[in-house]
């Protein structure tokens, strides 16, 4: 079997050929007038050539560098670009566009390094000065591009001269104040006067302690003679010093004595006693206030709150407070061994400070060093740069240098071959015409081959139940006629056979298999009613009663394909027509177990009937007395009658022709089964008139002779008739 490619495009030949004829005649035709057309003028092609210009001995190494530079720049359209070709062709009197047309060869790097120029025009005056000018303009560009490269080179590095001065400059200034601050550290580490510091400032503390605890000692054990605390000897001493204090004491011991006195003969309460009372009083009030004056109240005064406390603190004698005045003084030269010892401390602390931090300030300083020197190095590095490249404008040249003046050749193109144009022009004919007739059948729509409906079902996942190869009729021509296995030998019962045994298949688990089905299509002419008469056939050869229902309204009854007539009455009452309770049913003569319902079509209001309570009344009556029912509906582009006859059946079977099935017809179709309210059952599809091969029986006798006498009659050539025959034989109905 030929592939699907090649079925379809030789169906698409037979309806486009036309164009395909056309197409090769118009190239064939226009092939032979371009052999008719005059020979072409002689041109003429200017050649010149430059050379790549080596400079001479440098001064600098900025000028090698700038050109190499430009050299890499050389590209034709860096040579030739917009400006130059405007200026040349200004000077010339042409267009930009014809000197950019010229031909610039760049030799590679393993070539002579030669760039060679061509142009070819009419006349040779205006090639050879077009090529003149080109190279005359190329050495000038190159000359200006090195030269600007130079300059923006000079001008970076002095706008970046500035900066780099003042990164230098704050870089030492940092290197300077860090000495200025932290070098005496380092002068003392490097004299030993730092070490030396921190012993003396050990040495210091260790005698301030040792002098710390001498003075301890003796403080204790005067306090031990005493009695008295240092405070206590403190203050003690001063009231035993103070002769106000003494005299206040002594006024209060002459009244005690004489109270003591008067009191062996007077009672307390006497007013004389009284009086000494008071005295005593005030005078304790004044000896207080004079204790507070000189010890300070707040501070040494508190152990002292009264005035028995101050008189006895106050009577020390004079060696006594000869002690206490050393222990006073003991006390001030611990004080100050203590302070001593403290500064030696601090001063210990931070000469260990500054030995301790030595090692970080001198990393601080390498650091800061090695940063001036990348500063110093960098504004060095380009100085040198900058004086480099101001040397260099002196040595800057082009790149370019003309070697070889333009030199002129004729070229003459000989006539062009009529015999290879015309083979050209066939064989580009052959290929455009084949294109266009590929090209409409694909814009057309249509599936031509069995393997493209079938992919156009599958993609909306409408799977495909079987193949029905194309039918042939065996018994007449006519083609009005509808096709019908009626025969039990026929060949294609089996595929029928195969169909209803798929639809039996198709249920899904714990589920009945459908026994009343609806069979349409989604275009019109794509053989729903042949595979709905058909398939119940099929059921019927196979034991099962089986009812084929006509539901489509809108086109006249096929059942006298099957040898019943319809009766004339149900075209007065269509509505009346599927009632159950009429019994329209007809028996089909010679298939046992088939019986169909004509349609009383084609009818003005068949949405009524196909939505009226007859018509659900009677597929219900069906699916109780038949084994199985097939419902021909209209196909789908045409109405929506199928749609609504769908939820009395148990699904809908789609049936696909090739020739005939649109693939957006399918898609259209399918979207609109998804998008309906009600949920539609779609059982699976069929192919109809597949390209499949069948054993075909031999022709009757009596065809033969028909053809026989046609043949004697016709006055056609006998080759043509042969031609004809068995297309007119075989044909196919749908």
């Amino acid at each position: 079997m030929a592939p699907s490619i090649v079925k379809r495009y030789a169906i698409a030949f037979s309806q486009y050929k036309i164009v395909g004829f056309a197409a090769f005649a118009l190239c064939v035709a226009g092939a032979g007038l371009m052999s008719l057309s005059e020979p072409p003028a002689p041109s003429y092609k200017a050649t010149a050539a430059l050379a790549s210009n080596a400079p001479s001995i440098p001064l600098s190494t900025t000028g090698p560098s700038i050109h190499e530079q430009g050299k890499a720049a050389l590209t034709p359209e860096f040579l030739v670009d917009d400006i130059v070709a405007e200026d040349v062709a200004n000077k010339v009197g042409i267009g930009p566009a014809l000197v950019k047309a010229a031909s610039i060869r760049v030799p590679k790097e393993d070539e002579p390094q030669f760039y060679y120029v061509a142009y070819k025009d009419s006349t040779p005056e205006r090639a050879e000065t077009v090529v003149q000018l080109l190279m005359e303009a190329m050495v000038e560009k190159s000359l200006a591009f090195n030269q600007s490269r130079l300059n923006s080179t000079i001008e970076a590095m002095e706008a970046r001269m500035p900066d780099v001065a003042l990164e230098l400059e704050i870089a030492e200034e940092r290197l300077v104040r860090f000495d200025r601050v932290e070098g005496a550290i380092f002068l003392e580490a490097e004299t030993g006067s730092l070490q030396g510091e921190i012993i003396g400032a050990q040495g210091r503390q260790r005698q301030a302690t040792q002098q710390i605890q001498a003075i301890g000692s003796s403080i204790a054990s005067l306090e031990r003679q005493l009695g008295l605390s240092v405070d206590e000897a403190y203050t003690s001493g001063a009231l035993s010093r103070d002769p106000i204090v003494a005299n206040i004491r002594n006024q209060i011991s002459q009244i005690e004595t004489q109270q003591t006195l008067d009191g062996q003969t007077l009672r307390p309460e006497h007013p004389q006693m009284q009086a000494y009372q008071r005295q005593i009083g005030g005078l304790e009030g004044l000896l207080e206030a004079r204790a507070a004056e000189i010890i300070g109240g707040d501070g040494l005064g508190a152990p002292l709150p009264t005035s028995d406390r101050i008189r006895v603190s106050s009577a020390l004698d004079p060696i006594r407070q000869e002690m206490a005045a050393q222990l006073i003084n003991l006390r001030l030269e611990r004080e100050n061994a203590e302070r001593a010892l403290e500064i030696a401390q601090s001063s210990e602390q931070d000469a260990m400070q500054r030995f301790m931090s030595l090692p970080d300030l001198q990393l601080e300083r390498e650091r800061i060093a090695r940063e001036l020197a990348i500063k110093k190095g960098f504004h060095d590095q380009l100085q040198a740069q900058l004086i480099d490249a101001r040397a260099a404008r002196d040595e800057t040249t082009s790149n370019l240098v003309i070697a070889q003046l333009p030199e002129i050749e004729e070229t003459i193109t000989p006539p062009p071959n009529v015999i290879l144009l015309v083979v050209g022009g066939a064989a580009v004919g052959l290929i455009i015409g084949g294109a266009s007739i590929f090209l409409l059948s694909a814009l057309e729509g249509r599936c031509y081959t069995m393997e493209e409906v079938s992919k156009a079902f599958a993609d909306r996942e409408l799977g495909v139940l079987a193949t029905i190869p194309q039918l042939i009729d065996f018994e007449h021509y006519d083609d009005e006629a509808m096709v019908t296995i009626v025969d039990p030998e026929s060949p294609y019962l089996e595929y029928y056979e195969r169909l209803r045994s798929n639809i039996a298949r198709s249920s899904e688990a714990n589920t009945k298999a459908p026994k009343v089905v609806a069979m349409t299509s989604c275009g019109a002419e794509e053989g729903k009613t042949l595979t709905t008469y058909n398939l119940a056939i099929a059921a019927a050869r196979a034991g099962k009663r089986t009812l084929i229902i006509e539901a489509d309204l809108r086109s006249p009854s096929q059942a006298e394909a099957l040898g019943v007539s319809v009766d004339p009455e149900s075209l007065r009452e269509p509505l009346q027509h599927y009632d159950p309770i009429r019994n329209n049913m007809r028996l089909v003569p010679g298939v046992e177990n088939l019986y169909v319902i004509p349609t009383p079509g084609p009818q003005a209001r068949a949405v009524a009937i196909v939505e009226s309570s007859e018509m659900r009344s009677l597929i219900e009556m069906a699916r109780q007395r038949f084994d199985f029912v097939v419902v021909d509906t209209p196909s789908m582009s045409r109405c929506n009658d199928t749609l609504a006859i769908e939820p009395l059946t148990d699904g809908l079977i789609l049936v696909g022709r090739p020739g005939f099935t649109q693939t957006a017809l399918v898609t259209e179709q399918a979207n609109a089964i998804e998008e309906a309210e009600d949920k539609l059952t779609v059982i699976g599809s069929v192919v109809n008139g597949a390209e499949i091969a069948i054993e075909l029986p031999p022709l009757p006798e009596e065809d033969e002779l028909a053809v026989e006498e046609v043949s004697t009659s016709d006055s056609e050539p006998l080759d043509e008739r042969e031609e004809l025959s068995p297309s007119e034989r075989r044909r196919a109905l749908f």
